[in-house]
């Protein structure tokens, strides 16, 4: 109002009389008598129909009958859109190679480790296991059909929860005290944004990533309404304390959750601040503030957080593919890993196991296979599972080979400082041997290759010669300093002649080595990693009621520091380049999206709803500039902020600015391996900055001009949503809008008769008709009906290798070594049992391999590069990847070994795709 308004008094009544009572009200309800014209707005804005008497708190959410009649029906459409035909495709898709993979190790309690905490998939593995999956299945590539598994019930968990989150947007805006006008537009926003459907629709973790972030939002908003009308109520504490719970369950999905702590803790630092400058609170009041949030919002969330980790440990009880990952002590908590006491005392003619201690790398190890180049000599690798090969025996150097000298008979002579030592390899009768020849891998000046070298009764030469140096005893044992100890002695091994060190890191050797850890012996070698200690001890001559030690086994917490080290150290080094990675600066431009799945002419490929996508992007953007703009006019003088309609907008606006910017720039300081989905939490915050901007323009305009904005708004998103559904090759040339959306046309039919007739030649799959949600980051999962009832979708079996789906890194199963057991040499193949076929140096190609098809992959990369995540390719080489045609290096392998490995004919596949391939290069032919 202006200053110069006056209010009109009434007369006063005559002496002794009062006001005539009129005899009919002009507001006749209760709830409208002490209204003024704003208050009457604001109430109608929020859902009061006029003569409505039912009253409504002020703290927490006010949200009408009518309006949880719409939120159902919101829900319901949610629900048709994310569980519509769930079940297709029936193969697995992109990182459900993972995901779905980690449930099966849960479901067979064998220990492994991931980079992401463990709540999102123990909810997945929770419905796996409810739904009786027995852990079998390998879900070892992209499109391998499921057998025996319940993946509807395992992708309905994400599903459920991505149809959760579009209520919880819509309460989140009524909480902000937007109009359910607002909040509608905002949830089905997120309703027929593809991307989000498209990630909620598999097993994967963005989706209840997302929700919790959702349903964090919420909670707090919920919160921050309940302490504005009075704290301390027993409804405060609940809203307070669930918002705490629902921090623990966002980190303990991903480490992204870190992002929404970190925005719930910049919203709880303003209130605080606030509360410091009121004079009206005392400080008593104000340290009772503090601790409350403290406890509820800061130690709520880590008790959770480490409770979850808590029942991954319960549930991983038994030894795994992790094992290797983890220290010692941690490996020995694990079933199958225990460790009977051995003796502590090290001896010459000890039979000892030598681990690497900075690697976790494994033991010294040798097996009967040879380098395939240097000195051709016996490789010597580290090896992380126990095995008869990592066993050695310590002699003296300086008297080794002295036919006088009889360590069995003679006095234990202990191993102590400086004394010159041999390693021999009690499998192989070699020694741990070094000399003036490159490393395989590691090819450089500064490192020798570290073999072994000798025969039976061969005594060996100086090359063979170590020095011991040992680094650190353990402060509990006194005499660990003073000789090698088992467990307690840390020590290093000098070579006698060229002064290296034996040293190991994490380098994988190739296939000839069963991508073991390289060893070499290192001039400039980092100390951390050329120290190493005794496992294991016997000698023959120690009595029985010797000294024995054995681990010192964690506790929870020391493994839970442990877990936490290894999944930060592994997730900075997801540096690697995938296929379909992306930069942060191109998430909020849409500037590509993700190849998911592709099969059969049908491909779910990841990407937005351009529509929403752009308009979120727009609002950020919008935000920013105006609240520049009002901080110049401020400085100016103008008092814009006086009024309580700027106040609310820049405070609901600026907390939705401040979420979006904590969950965006933070990946701009990550070297690792980024995607499109990073972007979804983000994006969401995005979503409803955008709907409270419409709420802020439309504020001024009747409610009827308001919902007819937001329906032509909602059409838009619609038809966004459908355009990037199953296409034909017309269609999916007009909705590649850039460039950079890299799915490939070529390889759609032309209409979709064609995929009736696809369907029809495939009745090995027809029983399960394929969804491709064609598009984006998360296209729609539309569904074209088939003359069979076979629902399909298209893919283009792209063309170019950009239409090849392969999962994210997975850099514990990149690390992991090949669990082979290489007890005894293997000198007849056709006598050897399989597992020991398993680790020969090389494998024999069937005769049929080299073939045109030799020639397609020889034309695409001459380099054997297998990966072909750079190259063109035909159909002719997606219909021979379908036909699993796999090309494999060869080396001279005797005659009746190679016929022995000769498969029998060309299959029916085989032999189409062998012939696509000679009519593509005839002169391979």
């Amino acid at each position: 109002m202006s200053g110069n308004f006056r209010a009109r008094r009434p007369a006063s009544p005559p002496p002794g009389g009062s006001y005539p009572m009129p005899t009919s009200q002009r507001f006749p309800h209760p709830r409208d008598e002490h209204l003024d014209a704003d208050e009457r707005r604001a109430a109608a804005s929020k859902g009061f129909a006029p003569g409505r008497t039912k009253h409504y708190p002020s703290g927490g959410l006010d949200i009408t009958s009518g309006e949880w009649k719409l939120l159902f029906l919101i829900v319901l459409v949610a629900a048709g859109v994310r569980l519509f035909r769930l079940s297709k495709p029936n193969s697995v898709v992109f990182d459900e190679v993972h995901f779905g993979k980690f449930a099966s190790r849960y479901i067979k309690t064998q220990y492994f480790v991931d980079v992401h905490p463990p709540l999102a998939k123990l909810l997945i593995t929770l419905m796996g296991f409810l739904f009786g999956y027995d852990g079998q299945f390998d879900f070892k590539d992209i499109g391998k059909i499921y057998d025996r598994v319940p993946y509807v019930a395992m992708r309905m968990l994400p599903a459920t929860l991505g149809v959760a989150t579009v209520p919880l947007s819509y309460l989140t805006l009524r909480a902000l005290d937007c109009r359910a006008t607002t909040a509608l537009l905002a949830s089905l926003f997120i309703t027929f944004e593809n991307g989000m459907v498209t990630q909620s629709r598999h097993i994967l973790l963005d989706s209840p990533l997302i929700f919790f972030t959702a349903l964090t939002v919420f909670l707090w908003c919920g919160f921050c309404s309940e302490d504005k009308h009075e704290p301390f109520t027993p409804s405060w504490w609940t809203w307070l304390t669930l918002s705490g719970l629902s921090l623990g369950a966002v980190v303990s999905c991903k480490w992204v959750g870190l992002f929404t702590i970190a925005t719930i803790g910049v919203s709880t630092l303003c209130q605080l601040w606030y509360l410091l400058g009121d004079i009206r609170v005392p400080p008593r009041l104000f340290i009772r503030h503090f601790y409350a949030r403290a406890v509820c919002l800061i130690a709520v969330p880590i008790i959770f957080y480490m409770a979850m980790f808590q029942i991954h440990f319960l549930i991983l009880e038994n030894s795994g593919e992790g094992d290797g990952f983890m220290s010692s002590e941690f490996q020995h908590t694990l079933g199958g890993r225990s460790m009977a006491d051995t003796f502590a005392d090290v001896a010459v003619g000890s039979t000892v196991t030598i681990r690497h201690v900075n690697t976790q790398g494994g033991y010294l190890h040798s097996h009967p296979h040879n380098y395939p180049g240097g000195s051709k000599q016996q490789q010597i690798t580290l090896y992380p599972h126990r095995d008869s090969n990592n066993d050695w025996r310590i002699f003296n150097a300086t008297v080794d080979g002295d036919t006088h000298f009889d360590w069995q008979n003679e006095p234990l002579e202990y191993i102590t400082p400086g004394m010159r030592i041999k390693l021999r390899h009690i499998a192989t009768e070699k020694h741990v041997h070094s000399h003036d020849h490159r490393p395989p891998v590691s090819d450089v000046d500064f490192q020798n290759e570290v073999s072994a070298y000798g025969m039976p009764g061969f005594a060996g030469d100086a090359n063979d010669d170590w020095f011991v140096e040992i680094e650190h005893g353990d402060k509990r044992d006194k005499e660990s300093t003073k000789r090698l100890r088992t467990l307690r002695t840390t020590f290093r091994l000098r070579h006698a002649l060229t002064g290296c060190y034996l040293f190991s890191h994490k380098v994988k050797l190739p296939e000839w080595g069963f991508e073991q850890q390289e060893v070499t012996c290192n001039k400039n070698a980092v100390k951390a990693n050329s120290l190493w200690f005794i496992e294991t001890a016997t000698h023959p001559k120690l009595p029985p009621n010797a000294t024995k030690v054995n681990y010192k086994l964690p506790g929870f917490l020391a493994k839970f520091w442990e877990l936490q080290q290894v999944m930060w150290t592994t997730n900075a080094g997801l540096t690697d380049r995938h296929t379909y990675d992306s930069r942060p600066d191109s998430w909020p431009r849409l500037r590509r999206g993700i190849n998911f799945w592709v099969k059969d002419h049908r491909q779910i490929y990841l990407i937005g709803n351009p529509m929403v996508w752009y308009l979120s992007t727009l609002a950020v953007v919008a935000y920013g500039v105006v609240r520049g703009f009002l901080i110049l006019r401020a400085k100016r003088g103008y008092r814009d902020f006086d009024s309580t309609k700027v106040v609310k907008y820049d405070t609901l606006c600026g907390f939705l600015f401040v979420g979006w910017s904590l969950h965006y720039f933070p990946f701009f300081l990550m070297g690792r391996q980024l995607f499109l989905h990073h972007y979804f939490p983000a994006l969401y915050f995005a979503i409803l900055l955008s709907c409270a901007i419409f709420d802020l323009i439309t504020s001024t305009l009747r409610p009827r001009v308001r919902l007819q904005i937001a329906a032509v708004l909602i059409i838009l998103a619609i038809w966004n949503f459908q355009h990037l559904s199953p296409w034909t090759k017309s269609k999916c040339m007009q909705a590649k809008w850039l460039k950079t959306w890299d799915f490939s046309c070529n390889d759609f039919y032309d209409n979709y008769s064609q995929y009736d007739s696809l369907g029809a030649a495939t009745p090995q799959k027809s029983s399960a008709p394929i969804l491709s949600t064609i598009g984006g980051e998360g296209r729609a999962p539309i569904v074209v009906e088939q003359k069979n009832g076979e629902g399909v979708i298209d893919k283009p079996v792209t063309a170019a290798v950009l239409g090849k789906a392969e999962p994210g890194r997975d850099i514990f199963a990149g690390e992991a070594v090949k669990d082979i057991k290489s007890d005894a040499l293997v000198v007849d193949r056709k006598q050897a049992p399989p597992a020991e076929l398993e680790k020969e140096i090389s494998s024999v190609v069937a005769p049929h391999a080299t073939t045109a098809l030799d020639a397609v992959s020889n034309e695409q990369g001459k380099a054997g590069d297998q990966k072909k995540d750079s190259e063109t390719y035909s159909t002719a080489s997606s219909t021979a990847q379908d036909s699993s045609a796999k090309k494999v290096e060869t080396t001279d392998v005797p005659a009746p070994a190679a016929a022995a490995a000769a498969p029998g004919p060309l299959g029916e596949a085989e032999v189409e795709a062998q012939k696509a391939a000679e009519e593509l290069f005839p002169e391979a032919a």
